[in-house]
């Protein structure tokens, strides 16, 4: 699994017009499962997001985790996040995971988040969405549940 991660002041996900998701201060995450990860992926990277002190103190120092600032989660399924563009001019998918494993993924993984005691709040699974932020920094990583 593959995650893109945002400190956000608030964000939210249109489809079509309507607000299917949005939350104030926390993480907007940009979800991208291929077919090689299973629950234990998604394990991880809800107890890895949940704990990752990327927040500031009182100091200024990134030492807080969503956890500890009480912050909340936005998490929005991308399957672009798994494309291989080492090759040629057009994205290949091919490490993708098929959809209905990357819907059962994405899914286990809000699960899990919420099981760490946050609140999260979802896009719609294969839709096309919009998705609009405010970065706070901007403080953004990439985080993988397996080595590059």
């Amino acid at each position: 699994m593959r995650a893109v991660i945002q400190s956000v002041k608030r964000c939210s996900v249109e489809v079509d017009t309507d607000v299917v998701g949005a939350i104030g201060r926390g993480l907007l995450v940009l979800l991208g499962v291929t077919r090689q990860d299973y629950t234990g992926d998604a394990d991880y990277l809800a107890e890895k997001l949940s704990n990752l002190r990327i927040f500031p103190d009182a100091q200024g120092k990134m030492n807080l985790s969503l956890l500890d600032t009480g912050g909340q989660m936005l998490v929005v399924s991308q399957f672009t996040l798994v494309g291989d563009c080492r090759k040629g001019r057009r994205p290949s998918f091919s490490h993708a995971a098929v959809p209905d494993q990357a819907e059962m993924l994405y899914r286990y993984f809000v699960q899990q988040v919420q099981c760490h005691g946050i609140q999260v709040q979802t896009g719609r699974f294969g839709a096309k969405m919009a998705v609009e932020l405010v970065n706070d920094g901007p403080v953004t990583f990439i985080v993988e549940s397996k080595e590059a």
